[in-house]
């Protein structure tokens, strides 16, 4: 019985309720689509059951890997030898005052909904981002001038030997936190936003969708933007000005709509997309000396 075995029996044993799935494919996870199975998942639906299957792991010496939404990770085709902790069931959140504090599966829409139903302005920005409150802390996720620094006050992380701890330093910069480093998981976070006029802020999160709408290509699978921002350029502009619009390597392409994204315009493997990116980030950097580096976190 190898490690992974012992560990799927020691969660049956102790985490109650908790499901769990072996062999798992990634691509029903990743807004990719792509990804083959990953040896064993798990889905807390609490903080008990995430910290239970923390805690067996670390007593095996299996290190898992914290995953919300998929939406910012591309998973091996060939599978992987992890034990993915899944939080999307997490979800709770809660308002008092200006202050809402919620789950880390939650996703970024239904958190900016219900902060606009309570008359909390400052979550426009998160209502289009495609992923949970988690992931989007863990990374700062940001748009439209926005970011989660601007907005979270507090953390409850759960660390690798199954210990909880509340944060209130982060260390937050440009798509990267405390968190970044995966060692720690996000299981919940507190916001503090400002009072606002329900009926302004939909306008608001209306106008960012239209934008989205018209500049992104919202209607192929993806993880959204691909390359972090060179400091002083834009990569969407930089791999534009190199002709590289809908470049494609087998079923992965870049978005002839945006070429920040590449795209699955169907069928596209792991490696389709890793070699499509190799030829931008060497076509980028011949032509502007600019070195393009990858926003997408790959699982391995």
């Amino acid at each position: 019985m190898d490690r992974f075995e012992q560990l799927k029996k020691q969660l049956i044993d102790r985490c109650g309720q908790m499901e769990l799935r072996s062999g798992e494919p990634m691509s029903a996870h990743t807004s990719f689509h792509i990804g083959g199975p990953a040896r064993l998942m798990a889905l807390p639906v609490s903080r008990e059951q995430a910290v239970c299957a923390v805690q067996a792991a670390a007593e095996l010496g299996v290190e898992p890997f914290f995953m919300g939404n998929g939406s910012n990770l591309l998973v091996p085709d060939e599978g992987v030898e992890r034990f993915i902790i899944k939080t999307s069931g997490m979800k709770n959140c809660t308002v008092a005052g200006t202050t809402v504090t919620a789950e880390c599966g939650i996703t970024l829409a239904r958190l900016a909904v219900q902060a606009r139903d309570a008359g909390l302005t400052g979550l426009e920005f998160a209502h289009g981002i495609p992923g949970s409150l988690g992931g989007a802390v863990t990374m700062n996720a940001g748009a439209y001038d926005g970011e989660m620094a601007q907005v979270v006050t507090g953390v409850t992380c759960l660390n690798g030997d199954g210990s909880v701890e509340e944060v209130t330093r982060f260390d937050f910069g440009y798509r990267r936190s405390a968190f970044s480093d995966g060692r720690r998981m996000v299981l919940s976070a507190r916001m503090e936003l400002a009072p606002g006029d329900p009926a302004q802020i939909a306008a608001r999160m209306e106008e960012l969708a239209t934008r989205r709408r018209d500049k992104q290509p919202l209607e192929y699978p993806s993880a959204g933007s691909m390359f972090k921002r060179p400091v002083g350029y834009f990569a969407a502009a930089l791999i534009d000005q190199c002709g590289l619009k809908g470049l494609q390597v087998g079923g992965a392409q870049v978005s002839e709509k945006h070429a920040g994204f590449v795209v699955n315009r169907g069928g596209a493997t792991c490696a389709d997309v890793l070699g499509l990116v190799e030829q931008v980030r060497q076509r980028v950097l011949a032509a502007t000396g600019v070195e393009l580096e990858m926003e997408v976190k790959v699982l391995n």
